[in-house]
């Protein structure tokens, strides 16, 4: 009897503790934003006009795509390409932006939806976006690697390139 008991406060401590750690996609006090996308700044940031409220620049969670041309520094092959993707995707469009709660150069964090469709992972699977492995929480980790797998496998977008630099290498060596 005091085994089961001893399993059944192992197995609520285990659950509890497995919620906490994923909570901060999943957290109720987190906003979801229903706007409009007026503007693409590149393949993984968006400007959303809010109805009623205030424009705000939407960096997607869990992906990063090719750099496009900046202040003299050269863009990376497909970075125009997951822009014009992204553009297709929703520019113009209602759509639903879970804030995250956090922030990259003045930027939001969020998880873009437009009916009902993830976004963020739409770029990845149709080859416009690496997964963001770093900082991927909760189920988001497997369902945007498996995108990104998928992706590889089938050649889409960047991944027609033999061996693509990943963004954040390609800024590490413009910095």
């Amino acid at each position: 009897m005091i085994c089961n008991k001893k399993i059944i406060l192992n197995f609520a401590l285990f659950f509890f503790l497995s919620l906490y750690l994923i909570s901060p996609i999943y957290a109720d006090d987190y906003k979801v934003i229903r706007g409009t996308v007026i503007n693409i700044i590149d393949g993984d940031t968006v400007i959303i006009k809010p109805s009623g409220g205030k424009l705000f620049k939407c960096r997607l969670y869990g992906i990063d795509t090719p750099e496009i041309p900046v202040d003299g520094n050269p863009g990376q092959p497909f970075g125009r390409a997951a822009e014009r993707k992204l553009t297709n995707l929703v520019l113009h469009t209602t759509v639903h932006a879970t804030l995250t709660g956090d922030w990259s150069f003045g930027r939001e964090i969020c998880i873009v939806r437009r009916n009902g469709v993830d976004i963020n992972r739409e770029m990845i699977k149709h080859g416009y976006a690496w997964s963001y492995r770093e900082f991927l929480k909760g189920p988001y980790i497997s369902e945007y690697i498996n995108a990104e797998k998928e992706a590889r496998k089938m050649k889409r977008g960047l991944w027609v390139q033999s061996n693509p630099q990943p963004p954040w290498d390609f800024r590490a060596r413009y910095r």
